[in-house]
Protein backbone atom coordinates (compact mmCIF):
# COMPACT_ATOMS: atom_id res chain seq x y z
CA UNK A 1 0.00 0.00 0.00
CA UNK A 2 2.71 2.39 1.15
CA UNK A 3 4.68 1.64 -2.62
CA UNK A 4 1.32 2.60 -4.18
CA UNK A 5 0.96 6.03 -2.51
CA UNK A 6 4.67 6.59 -3.14
CA UNK A 7 3.99 6.26 -6.74
CA UNK A 8 0.53 8.20 -7.35
CA UNK A 9 2.58 10.97 -4.99
CA UNK A 10 5.40 11.17 -7.52
CA UNK A 11 3.53 10.61 -10.94
CA UNK A 12 0.45 12.98 -10.04
CA UNK A 13 2.12 15.75 -10.33
CA UNK A 14 4.10 14.96 -13.95
CA UNK A 15 0.79 14.02 -15.04
CA UNK A 16 -0.78 17.53 -14.47
CA UNK A 17 1.97 18.93 -15.57
CA UNK A 18 1.58 17.13 -19.03
CA UNK A 19 -2.51 17.97 -18.83
CA UNK A 20 -1.77 22.03 -18.41
CA UNK A 21 1.15 21.68 -21.23
CA UNK A 22 -1.31 20.09 -23.61
CA UNK A 23 -3.60 22.56 -22.82
CA UNK A 24 -1.69 25.51 -23.63
CA UNK A 25 0.28 23.89 -26.67
CA UNK A 26 -3.28 22.98 -28.23
CA UNK A 27 -5.69 25.09 -30.34
CA UNK A 28 -9.57 24.87 -28.98
CA UNK A 29 -10.33 27.15 -31.44
CA UNK A 30 -12.06 25.54 -34.29
CA UNK A 31 -13.84 27.75 -36.36
CA UNK A 32 -11.94 26.74 -39.07
CA UNK A 33 -11.89 22.95 -38.61
CA UNK A 34 -14.12 22.32 -41.72
CA UNK A 35 -11.40 23.11 -44.16
CA UNK A 36 -8.88 20.26 -42.84
CA UNK A 37 -10.03 17.36 -44.79
CA UNK A 38 -9.92 19.86 -48.09
CA UNK A 39 -6.41 20.77 -47.46
CA UNK A 40 -5.05 17.44 -46.67
CA UNK A 41 -6.45 16.57 -50.23
CA UNK A 42 -4.92 19.16 -51.78
CA UNK A 43 -1.64 19.22 -49.97
CA UNK A 44 -1.26 15.14 -49.74
CA UNK A 45 -3.15 13.48 -52.61
CA UNK A 46 -1.68 12.31 -55.67
CA UNK A 47 -4.96 12.59 -57.28
CA UNK A 48 -4.63 16.37 -57.08
CA UNK A 49 -1.56 16.06 -58.45
CA UNK A 50 -3.02 14.02 -61.31
CA UNK A 51 -5.52 16.07 -62.20
CA UNK A 52 -2.81 19.58 -62.33
CA UNK A 53 -0.38 17.51 -64.54
CA UNK A 54 -3.58 16.59 -66.63
CA UNK A 55 -4.77 19.98 -66.76
CA UNK A 56 -1.72 21.09 -67.82
CA UNK A 57 -0.88 18.76 -70.28
CA UNK A 58 -4.35 19.28 -72.18
CA UNK A 59 -3.83 22.80 -71.79
CA UNK A 60 -0.68 22.10 -73.96
CA UNK A 61 -2.65 20.46 -76.70
CA UNK A 62 -5.03 23.33 -76.51
CA UNK A 63 -2.10 25.62 -77.19
CA UNK A 64 -1.05 23.60 -80.40
CA UNK A 65 -4.24 23.78 -81.62
CA UNK A 66 -5.01 27.43 -81.20
CA UNK A 67 -1.78 28.91 -81.92
CA UNK A 68 -2.61 29.41 -85.42
CA UNK A 69 -6.11 30.63 -85.64
CA UNK A 70 -6.65 33.17 -87.53
CA UNK A 71 -6.35 36.80 -86.51
CA UNK A 72 -3.66 39.64 -86.64
CA UNK A 73 -3.12 39.92 -83.13
CA UNK A 74 -0.18 37.60 -80.69
CA UNK A 75 -1.60 34.53 -79.26
CA UNK A 76 -2.27 34.98 -75.25
CA UNK A 77 -3.32 32.27 -72.81
CA UNK A 78 -4.97 33.82 -69.51
CA UNK A 79 -4.49 32.10 -66.13
CA UNK A 80 -5.73 32.82 -62.86
CA UNK A 81 -2.45 32.34 -60.10
CA UNK A 82 -4.19 31.09 -57.14
CA UNK A 83 -4.65 27.53 -56.62
CA UNK A 84 -3.79 27.54 -60.30
CA UNK A 85 -0.18 28.01 -60.83
CA UNK A 86 0.77 28.82 -56.81
CA UNK A 87 -0.16 26.77 -54.21
CA UNK A 88 -1.38 29.03 -51.43
CA UNK A 89 -2.67 25.66 -48.98
CA UNK A 90 0.00 26.81 -45.82
CA UNK A 91 -2.67 29.53 -45.72
CA UNK A 92 -5.29 27.27 -45.25
CA UNK A 93 -3.25 25.29 -42.85
CA UNK A 94 -2.78 28.74 -40.59
CA UNK A 95 -6.60 29.52 -40.78
CA UNK A 96 -7.14 25.83 -39.56
CA UNK A 97 -4.29 25.79 -36.70
CA UNK A 98 -5.32 29.65 -35.37
CA UNK A 99 -8.76 29.07 -36.03
CA UNK A 100 -8.80 32.78 -37.75
CA UNK A 101 -11.16 33.29 -40.79
CA UNK A 102 -10.16 35.02 -43.99
CA UNK A 103 -9.08 38.82 -43.83
CA UNK A 104 -7.16 40.97 -45.94
CA UNK A 105 -4.31 41.66 -43.75
CA UNK A 106 -3.85 38.27 -42.47
CA UNK A 107 -3.48 36.94 -46.04
CA UNK A 108 -0.93 39.82 -46.56
CA UNK A 109 1.42 38.26 -43.97
CA UNK A 110 1.31 35.18 -46.31
CA UNK A 111 1.96 36.30 -49.31
CA UNK A 112 4.34 38.86 -48.56
CA UNK A 113 6.14 35.79 -47.72
CA UNK A 114 6.50 35.26 -51.29
CA UNK A 115 6.85 31.07 -50.35
CA UNK A 116 4.26 29.36 -52.80
CA UNK A 117 5.11 26.26 -54.37
CA UNK A 118 4.77 25.92 -57.92
CA UNK A 119 1.62 23.68 -58.73
CA UNK A 120 2.78 21.25 -60.60
CA UNK A 121 3.14 21.28 -64.22
CA UNK A 122 2.57 25.05 -63.78
CA UNK A 123 6.30 26.43 -64.53
CA UNK A 124 6.82 24.01 -67.71
CA UNK A 125 3.42 25.21 -69.41
CA UNK A 126 4.89 28.79 -69.16
CA UNK A 127 7.93 27.94 -70.88
CA UNK A 128 6.17 25.52 -73.44
CA UNK A 129 3.67 28.40 -74.66
CA UNK A 130 7.27 30.91 -74.74
CA UNK A 131 9.06 27.95 -77.09
CA UNK A 132 5.47 28.79 -79.29
CA UNK A 133 5.06 32.53 -79.21
CA UNK A 134 2.23 32.36 -76.85
CA UNK A 135 2.29 34.74 -74.18
CA UNK A 136 0.90 34.00 -70.43
CA UNK A 137 -1.25 36.78 -68.69
CA UNK A 138 -1.63 36.42 -64.78
CA UNK A 139 -4.83 37.47 -63.74
CA UNK A 140 -5.34 37.71 -59.91
CA UNK A 141 -7.34 39.07 -57.08
CA UNK A 142 -4.55 39.71 -55.55
CA UNK A 143 -4.21 43.13 -54.74
CA UNK A 144 -1.66 45.74 -56.30
CA UNK A 145 0.09 46.04 -53.52
CA UNK A 146 0.54 42.39 -53.72
CA UNK A 147 2.73 42.38 -57.24
CA UNK A 148 6.68 42.65 -55.84
CA UNK A 149 5.98 39.53 -53.15
CA UNK A 150 4.10 38.07 -56.13
CA UNK A 151 6.97 38.10 -58.76
CA UNK A 152 9.69 37.06 -56.43
CA UNK A 153 7.55 34.35 -55.73
CA UNK A 154 6.95 33.29 -59.26
CA UNK A 155 10.53 33.84 -60.65
CA UNK A 156 12.36 32.00 -57.22
CA UNK A 157 10.15 28.84 -58.80
CA UNK A 158 11.40 29.63 -62.29
CA UNK A 159 7.61 30.62 -64.09
CA UNK A 160 7.96 32.48 -67.80
CA UNK A 161 6.72 36.04 -68.29
CA UNK A 162 7.34 37.33 -64.64
CA UNK A 163 7.28 41.26 -66.09
CA UNK A 164 5.11 43.59 -64.73
CA UNK A 165 3.05 43.46 -68.29
CA UNK A 166 2.19 40.64 -67.38
CA UNK A 167 0.06 40.79 -64.58
CA UNK A 168 -3.58 42.27 -63.93
CA UNK A 169 -4.15 42.30 -60.16
CA UNK A 170 -7.24 43.66 -58.51
CA UNK A 171 -7.57 47.46 -57.86
CA UNK A 172 -10.57 48.17 -56.79
CA UNK A 173 -13.19 45.69 -58.68
CA UNK A 174 -12.60 41.98 -58.36
CA UNK A 175 -14.52 40.82 -61.35
CA UNK A 176 -12.30 39.84 -63.93
CA UNK A 177 -13.77 40.85 -67.39
CA UNK A 178 -12.69 44.18 -67.49
CA UNK A 179 -8.83 43.38 -67.40
CA UNK A 180 -9.95 40.21 -69.82
CA UNK A 181 -10.99 42.80 -71.81
CA UNK A 182 -8.30 44.89 -72.00
CA UNK A 183 -6.02 42.13 -72.47
CA UNK A 184 -7.93 41.38 -75.82
CA UNK A 185 -7.23 44.32 -76.81
CA UNK A 186 -3.90 43.78 -77.52
CA UNK A 187 -4.09 39.90 -77.72
CA UNK A 188 -6.46 36.92 -79.25
CA UNK A 189 -7.18 34.79 -75.84
CA UNK A 190 -6.76 31.11 -77.17
CA UNK A 191 -7.27 29.86 -73.50
CA UNK A 192 -8.08 30.51 -70.02
CA UNK A 193 -7.08 28.26 -67.10
CA UNK A 194 -8.37 28.52 -62.98
CA UNK A 195 -9.80 26.96 -60.19
CA UNK A 196 -12.94 28.90 -60.43
CA UNK A 197 -15.53 29.83 -62.98
CA UNK A 198 -15.58 33.70 -62.62
CA UNK A 199 -11.89 32.79 -64.11
CA UNK A 200 -13.15 32.25 -67.28
CA UNK A 201 -16.40 34.39 -68.36
CA UNK A 202 -18.46 36.74 -66.69
CA UNK A 203 -21.82 34.41 -66.99
CA UNK A 204 -20.63 32.98 -63.92
CA UNK A 205 -20.60 35.66 -61.73
CA UNK A 206 -24.11 35.44 -61.20
CA UNK A 207 -24.83 32.09 -60.44
CA UNK A 208 -28.53 31.57 -59.21
CA UNK A 209 -29.78 29.29 -57.18
CA UNK A 210 -28.62 26.20 -58.48
CA UNK A 211 -25.05 27.31 -57.63
CA UNK A 212 -24.38 27.89 -61.55
CA UNK A 213 -25.23 24.14 -62.21
CA UNK A 214 -27.34 24.96 -65.15
CA UNK A 215 -24.37 27.35 -66.45
CA UNK A 216 -21.64 24.94 -66.52
CA UNK A 217 -24.56 22.62 -68.52
CA UNK A 218 -25.35 25.72 -71.27
CA UNK A 219 -21.58 26.25 -71.34
CA UNK A 220 -20.62 22.14 -70.94
CA UNK A 221 -18.91 21.93 -74.09
CA UNK A 222 -16.00 24.82 -73.41
CA UNK A 223 -14.81 22.94 -70.36
CA UNK A 224 -11.35 20.73 -71.75
CA UNK A 225 -11.75 23.19 -75.00
CA UNK A 226 -11.19 26.71 -73.84
CA UNK A 227 -11.63 26.59 -70.21
CA UNK A 228 -9.45 24.40 -68.43
CA UNK A 229 -10.70 24.08 -64.55
CA UNK A 230 -8.11 23.09 -62.18
CA UNK A 231 -9.46 21.63 -58.48
CA UNK A 232 -9.78 23.52 -55.58
CA UNK A 233 -12.08 21.73 -52.32
CA UNK A 234 -11.20 24.55 -50.18
CA UNK A 235 -12.98 27.93 -50.93
CA UNK A 236 -14.56 29.56 -54.10
CA UNK A 237 -17.64 31.30 -55.06
CA UNK A 238 -19.10 28.24 -54.38
CA UNK A 239 -19.55 28.57 -50.74
CA UNK A 240 -21.08 32.14 -51.54
CA UNK A 241 -24.74 29.61 -51.65
CA UNK A 242 -24.05 27.55 -48.70
CA UNK A 243 -24.02 30.62 -46.64
CA UNK A 244 -27.19 32.72 -48.68
CA UNK A 245 -24.40 35.48 -49.95
CA UNK A 246 -24.09 36.85 -46.36
CA UNK A 247 -20.42 37.55 -45.29
CA UNK A 248 -19.31 37.68 -41.51
CA UNK A 249 -22.05 34.77 -40.01
CA UNK A 250 -21.13 33.53 -37.04
CA UNK A 251 -19.24 30.47 -37.28
CA UNK A 252 -22.69 28.48 -35.78
CA UNK A 253 -24.63 29.42 -37.99
CA UNK A 254 -22.24 29.05 -40.89
CA UNK A 255 -21.38 25.62 -39.44
CA UNK A 256 -26.03 24.83 -39.50
CA UNK A 257 -25.60 26.36 -43.02
CA UNK A 258 -23.15 23.90 -44.12
CA UNK A 259 -24.87 20.83 -42.83
CA UNK A 260 -28.06 22.14 -44.29
CA UNK A 261 -26.53 22.16 -47.50
CA UNK A 262 -25.91 18.63 -47.61
CA UNK A 263 -27.24 15.88 -49.62
CA UNK A 264 -27.98 13.13 -47.74
CA UNK A 265 -30.48 9.50 -47.69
Amino acid sequence: MYMKKLILVVLLPLFVASCNYISKNSNTNLDQEHLVLATLWFQNSPEAKALYYQGFNISKERVLEFKNDPGEKPKAVVVDLDETMVDNSPFQGKMIETGKPFSSDFWADWSSKAKAKAMPGAVDFTHFCDSLGVTVIYISNRGVAELEPTMKNMTDLGFAFVQKENYLLMDTMSGKEPRRNKISEQYDIILLLGDNLNDFSQVFENRGDDWGLSLVNEYSKEFGRRFIVFPNPMYGEWEKNIYNHKRNLPEKERFSLRRKALVSY
